[in-house]
């Protein structure tokens, strides 16, 4: 039996206030991982507590005012998801703040429990690692916001990645539900953008999670812009871009580890696709976005 109804969050089923997502801890029914999205009209203000999670505000479309501790952070934003990378600002627990947006914009605040206190942290555009993984079919982009670059967290973890329409993103299949060597117990958040067609129709996604050895999990499910996928263990992947229609998600993850480090791996049947990969070029429609050297 599918496992869709208690995994696949639908847009606006969180919906309150400005708020167009607003995943908490409690109702995903786990730990660490929560997600909320603000949707913001000219000149409109909301003052958030961010309790006992760290957070980042990350603007999807337009940029904000982030006003902290009495001091206010420019955070210059971007158009869209489509044209750029952004900078944004990292806000530690138990800190009450306020977004403004002059001119209305999106922002997602992904966010995890937390366990230190860390300090207030404008990161600017230029520390955003980013990179083309995969090859062919299998090609995407990927932009890390808090996963390997210079940002300290206490235990979150962001990354957006950025895929073709007719790609496989997310693929091979992997997983990171156990504490060893190779991997961290991680729970993460997919949320999804689709970009509309160029004759504006919009279009879908695809995503699929099954079984780890001793978890079961069964979700494979057609999901659209705004949708969430929330992910507690299990394989996931692939992340199938329709043709036509471009992918964007927003990976939100964290756990218990105190390294705040993703490692993963792969499901053993697919992993032989990577050998295939340097011999393969890369998806020409990649870059999607400029990308920091």
């Amino acid at each position: 039996m599918s496992d869709n109804d208690k995994y696949v969050i639908r847009a606006g089923d969180t919906a309150h206030g400005q708020f167009e997502t607003d995943l908490t801890i409690e109702r995903a029914g786990w730990e660490w991982s929560a997600l909320r999205v603000l949707g913001l009209e000219a000149g409109a203000a909301q003052e958030v507590e961010s309790g006992e999670t760290e957070l980042l505000v990350l603007p999807l479309e337009g940029g904000c005012t982030v006003t902290v501790n009495d001091e206010d952070y420019e955070i210059t934003g971007r158009d869209s998801i489509w044209t750029n990378i952004t900078d944004y600002i990292y806000i530690p627990r138990n800190t009450t703040f306020t977004v403004t947006s002059e001119k209305g914009g999106r922002f997602a605040l992904p966010a995890s429990k937390a366990t230190r206190d860390l300090p207030v942290r404008y990161c600017p555009v230029d520390e955003v690692v980013t990179m083309l993984r995969g090859a062919g079919n299998c090609s995407r982009q990927v932009n890390n916001y808090a996963l390997g670059n210079t940002l300290e967290t206490s235990h979150l973890l962001v990354t957006e990645v950025l895929t073709p329409g007719g790609n496989w993103s997310s693929y091979p299949p992997h997983k990171h539900d156990e504490h060893n060597e190779n991997e961290r117990i991680l729970e993460e958040i997919y949320y999804y953008e689709i970009q509309p067609a160029p004759n504006g129709t919009t279009g879908m996604a695809i995503q699929r999670i099954y079984p780890s050895p001793g978890k079961p999990i069964d979700v494979c499910a057609e999901v659209h812009s705004r949708d969430m996928v929330i992910m507690p263990y299990g394989y996931h992947g692939p992340s199938i871009a329709a043709p036509g229609y471009n992918l964007y998600y927003l990976n939100v993850m964290a756990g218990p580890a105190e390294d705040s480090t993703w490692l993963m791996t792969n499901d053993p049947h697919y992993d032989w696709l990577r050998e295939t990969w340097d011999d393969t070029e890369v998806d020409p429609r990649l870059p999607m976005t400029p990308m920091n050297d």
